[in-house]
Formats: C-alpha cells, structure tokens, sequence
C-alpha cells in the first residue's frame, strides 16, 4: 500500500494532494450561524472558486496530482445502490436529525438525486427547509415544525460542511495509512464520515491502514499533526486537539499490535487555546530542511513535550523540553540547527495580521519552494529575501475561513527525504 500513501515529512517533493472546491456549502453560510459553523465572516462564493482553482491550477503546473474529495466519495458510493443507501442511513444519524416526516422527506430528497456526484455535492451542502415537502402522512411532531439544525439556523434542517475545503483537518495522512481523526466540533465530525467511506470502500483506497479512528471521544485534528520525519512526528495540544488524544496515539504507536505508523519520537507542543492560534500549523510551518515559519506570539507560551516508548508494556516516557523552539525543531528533526523566520518580521501588528490571515500556513511542494497567500506582502518579502521561492495564491476570499495552503491541501504522496 506505500505507492498509494506515503507522507513522512513536510517538505519532500509534493506528488499527490488531495483538495475540496468550495461549493455551495458556503451559500447556506447566514450571519446567524457563523458562529457555531465555525466561520468569522461569509466568502463570496464565485471568488472563492476561482482562487481555489488558482491554486489546484498552480499545484499541476508544479507537477502534482490533484485529487477532490468529493470525486473520491462519488466513487466509493457508485460502486453499490447499497453502498449509497448505507451512506445515507449514516449521514442522517450524523446529522442530528429528529421528526418522522423530516428524516423521510430528507430521504426522498437525497433518494432523488440520480447522479452520484450531484449527490455528493447535496450532502456537502445540507438541506434548507424549502427543499422538503413535509405535508407526509405520517405522524407530525414539534422537530418537524421548528427544525433541528444543529447550527440552530430555523431554515437548515441539516448544516452545511462550510469548513471541508480544509482537508488537512478531518484526515491525516502518516506513513503509508490515515487517521481518521476526531473532530472538536459537532459540525465539523460529519466531514470524516466521507473519509471514512473512501478508507474504507474506495476501490482503490480501500485497504490503506487506519490508524485512528473517528469514533475515538478523545479529539485529534490534522491541522495539528505535522510530519517531520521517517520516525518524529509533531502534535499540537490545542482548541482543536487534547491530550489523551496523543496519550492514546503513543500508546498504540508504541506498543500496539498489528500495524502502526514507523514512529519512535512524537513532540507534544502545547500551544494557547485561541481561535487565532487553533491548530499547530497556524504558528508554524516548515518551509525548508532547515527553516521553519512561526508566529512570535507563541515564543514565551509554548510549552514542549517529547514522548517517547516507556520501559515497560504500555508506558509513555514523557520528557518536558526546556529548551528554546529552535532547539527544539532542530533536536526533532535531526539536524544542527533550524532557521526560525518570523511571521510578519519585527512588526507586532503586522505579526499578529498576517498570521490571522494565515501567513505562518505555508505548503511546501519541494525543499524551499512554497505556496503562500498572496495578502501577506510583509512574511512574503522577508521569505524572498531569504531566498525562498514563493508559489502566490490569491487569498481575499478563501483566508475567511481562517486557513492557509496547508490547511487546504491533504497530501497523499511526498517523496522521502
């Protein structure tokens, strides 16, 4: 299964990546459900799409191979009718649906899409009320008449996947296999149903290990996984990611039977639980075997873990690094010393926009050559004076919901370094 997965780093030669075009989804974004859709502000859609495929455009002419997850899903679900009407049963579960005649009408709707892809696109989106005809004969209870979006918007009757275009999040590619990860937000655990389809009946992916499962109640995202070598990975304790959750991967990383991911050193970095900072790869990430991106906010904050397998069946070693960041990349990725280039350089206000509008978020398709957002003109110029190569995507619209290239992209493939 390595052809078909294979990530053991940041930085090595980007081959595949797998992306979500912003669709619809985002039109059943209303003021009153930012907040619990996870959202600051509303994208305008059609500009949304066009930098999106700016930047699938820009990853090709790089030489990768650009997967959508949504194409991925479509396939899983059109090799079976049964397949299809399991999915279903699923996503409806997920969903938080209550009221007889809501779930059949929701049924009869998603039954009536014939094609799978517009199906799949239907489920991405959710389902507004004026969709549905809820005149059925069966018996009628209160669900039906005031709803039961879980954002609480009256006229969703199930949410939207508004945040799906940050594919980084709800899986993880380690190592030739995948966590499936558990997701902090109740809106946002539906998005690793559809990973879980394609890992687990994609005629293609269907037999890549799993190293992490979804269902596990202690809750683990990708944005907080960062793969710094063959054996090192970096974990993020943050809004987003808790502790047990990297206690229970060590744990079965270590000393679990069967497969598990090649790993010997994990590094627990305790990061403040904001919003702005809410996963690792917003505060830093690596642009070159020797350099790294960071957010000087966390410089003082950070706190550094490294665990380790303990002496005896079952334990963890746990180390406390009082050692500075760059000592610390520099002991987790086996070399000398790291460069540590700050995020908006010596400009406290500039730091603090650039990295809100994702300027440490950076995705490396090669050793030093990187996609950025373009808004972040002031991380952008110290990069190039560094003499890095930047790969700029328009971002006015896509930055709203808060993530970068790294956040949007999910490789699948990176050659070892």
């Amino acid at each position: 299964m390595r052809g078909l997965l294979n990530v053991h780093n940041e930085i090595g030669r980007l081959r595949t990546v797998m992306l979500h075009r912003p669709g619809e989804e985002l039109l059943n974004l209303s003021p009153a459900s930012l907040e619990p859709l996870l959202f600051d502000d509303i994208p305008y859609l059609q500009i949304a799409q066009e930098e999106h495929d700016e930047f699938a455009r820009m990853l090709r002419e790089e030489g990768v191979e650009v997967l959508y997850l949504e194409d991925l899903v479509a396939q899983t679900l059109g090799t079976s009718a049964r397949l299809r009407c399991q999915f279903t049963n699923d996503y409806i579960s997920e969903s938080g649906l209550t009221g007889s005649r809501t779930i059949a009408a929701v049924r009869e709707r998603l039954d009536s899409i014939s094609d799978t892809r517009e199906f799949v696109d239907a489920v991405i989106r959710g389902v507004r009320r004026d969709e549905l005809d809820l005149g059925g004969t069966g018996p009628l209870e209160l669900a039906d008449i005031v709803g039961t979006a879980q954002s609480g918007n009256p006229d969703l009757v199930i949410d939207p996947m508004p945040s799906l275009y940050f594919t980084r999040d709800n899986f993880t590619v380690v190592d030739c296999g995948v966590n499936l990860n558990s997701m902090y937000s109740v809106t946002r655990r539906r998005e690793t149903l559809l990973g879980h389809y394609v890992f687990a009946y994609h005629p293609k992916y269907c037999e890549v290990p799993v190293w992490y499962g979804r269902d596990i109640p202690y809750r683990l995202e990708g944005g907080d996984f960062i793969n710094l070598s063959n054996h090192t990975v970096a974990i993020g304790i943050s809004q987003r990611t808790i502790s047990s959750a990297i206690d229970l991967y060590a744990k079965d990383v270590f000393w679990g039977e069967g497969q598990h991911p090649d790993i010997e050193e994990i590094y627990a970095f305790l990061i403040p639980d904001t919003r702005a900072m809410m996963h690792l790869d917003t505060v830093f990430t690596q642009l070159d075997v020797d350099a790294f991106l960071y957010h000087p906010g966390i410089l003082g904050v950070l706190e550094t873990f490294r665990v380790t397998r303990g002496t005896r069946v079952g334990e963890l070693c746990i180390e406390t690094l009082d050692m500075s960041l760059d000592e610390v990349l520099a002991k987790a990725t086996g070399i000398d010393s790291v460069r540590l280039i700050s995020c908006g350089g010596n400009d406290a206000i500039a730091a603090a926009r650039e990295q809100w509008n994702d300027g440490s978020n950076t995705l490396a398709v090669s050793p030093g050559r990187v996609f950025v957002y373009q808004r972040n003109t002031i991380t952008n110029e110290i990069l190039y004076k560094e003499g890095f190569e930047l790969l700029e995507i328009p971002s006015a619209e896509l930055s709203r919901g808060r993530g970068g290239p790294h956040c949007m992209s999910m490789p699948f493939v990176r050659d070892d370094l």
